[in-house]
């Protein structure tokens, strides 16, 4: 099984869709977000207590090109782009650590780290067959690589750099989360419908927990009691309580849920559904799904806003952007953006949402005080995911 790129997974969904089935199954995977964000989307890392970020240096988006090998970093302070820096083919996940001196990103046959200071990159870490996502853990210590072809997790010591044994897990790993106090990975396997926890201290699987038809986008609330996995073939979502690595009743969506993000305060998981055009808001507490929130065509992914207000969702076939008041659950004016946005990151300040948009080889500033969208910034080709410094 090989990777596909997102368009292609596009293009198997509108056939499916007019042959009156959905044609998704061996789709290649979607990147997860670091640190337990929503997969495909992009995201920030946070600095724990005791671990403090490498401040007052400026805060820098970093975009993975996929189609140049490069990464580019964007200065938030003036949304201008620094010189790309070569990492490797097809730079697809990034995770930052939580105090901001290196940035990992996975390539066709490994991770390369990158040096935040400097933007210079350093030797490649050897991974799994098709490393698609990367997540680190909350101290900073290890970063763990789902390896899809491989049907494993690499983990790699951040002080050396330097990969420990492959930890095997399902078919087709390919998202990742890590809950909040650092003591268990969760990785999602598409191909055999499962989720396997990894016990971080001993680096060993558990049993899997079984989810619904081809499981894809994984998040932890932030108190870290449950996961929330979607299912696109089920149009569902499975909770999953960590204490117990047990599965509960799953939770009907739209069709092809896709993406999810959770709030800040925990209390609502925002589920986009590709085939619906809508997103899905899940109560937490009781794990019931509210009314479905119209976006655009082919919603891929959700971004919150660190005050918890606003989810900010990519329409990737209508070019556009959602902009969702999670008070009121109701959609605003449509945001234009380039051609194809596939990636959302929000600055830790919550002033701007960067969009990566696929097909125009650019990335979007929105401005969500006024949700405008400012001048294109250029970047590599087909840009594909974002990660911001805390």
């Amino acid at each position: 099984m090989t990777r596909m790129r997102i368009a292609r997974v596009l293009c198997l969904v509108a056939a499916g869709a007019a042959a009156g089935s959905l044609a998704l199954a061996g789709a290649g995977p979607a990147s997860a977000a670091p640190q337990a964000a929503s997969t495909a989307a992009g995201g920030r890392a946070t600095a724990p207590a005791g671990l403090t970020a490498t401040g007052p240096g400026p805060v820098t988006a970093y975009v993975s090109d996929e189609g140049s090998g490069t990464v580019t970093p964007i200065q938030t302070a003036t949304n201008t782009a620094g010189s790309p820096i070569r990492v490797g083919s097809i730079p697809e996940a990034i995770a930052i650590m939580p105090d901001a001196k290196y940035a990992y990103v996975t390539v066709l046959d490994g991770v390369t780290p990158i040096r935040t200071t400097t933007s210079t990159r350093r030797s490649t870490i050897s991974a799994g067959g098709a490393p698609v996502a990367v997540a680190i853990t909350p101290n900073g210590k290890t970063a763990y690589v789902a390896n899809y072809n491989s049907g494993t997790v690499t983990p790699i010591q951040t002080a050396t750099d330097t990969a420990g044994s492959p930890i095997p897990v399902g078919i087709n790993p390919n998202a990742i989360a890590i809950t909040p106090n650092g003591k268990t990975a969760y990785v999602v396997n598409n191909g055999s419908d499962t989720v396997t926890p990894i016990q971080t201290a001993t680096n060993t699987a558990g049993s899997p927990i079984a989810t619904g038809d081809n499981p894809w986008a994984i998040a932890i609330t932030p108190n870290g009691e449950t996961a929330y996995v979607t299912n696109y073939n089920s149009g569902t979502v499975t909770p999953i309580k960590t204490a117990t690595n047990t599965a509960g009743k799953p939770i009907p969506t739209g069709n092809v849920p896709y993406a999810i993000a959770i709030t800040p305060n925990g209390r609502t998981a925002y589920v986009a559904n590709l085939l619906s055009g809508t997103v899905t808001p899940i109560r937490t507490a009781t794990n019931t799904a509210g009314s479905p929130i119209s976006t655009g065509i082919y919603p891929v992914v959700v971004a919150i806003t660190p005050n918890g207000k606003t989810a900010y969702v990519a329409n990737t076939m209508s070019n556009t952007v959602t902009p969702i008041s999670t008070a009121t659950n109701t959609a605003g004016s449509p945001i234009p953006t380039g051609v194809s946005p596939r990636a959302i990151a929000i600055t830790p300040n919550g002033k701007t949402a960067y969009v990566a948009n696929d097909s125009s080889n650019t990335v979007t500033p929105i401005q969500t005080a006024t949700n405008t969208a400012g001048t294109p910034i250029p970047v590599g080709k087909t840009p594909w995911f974002i990660a911001i410094t805390p």
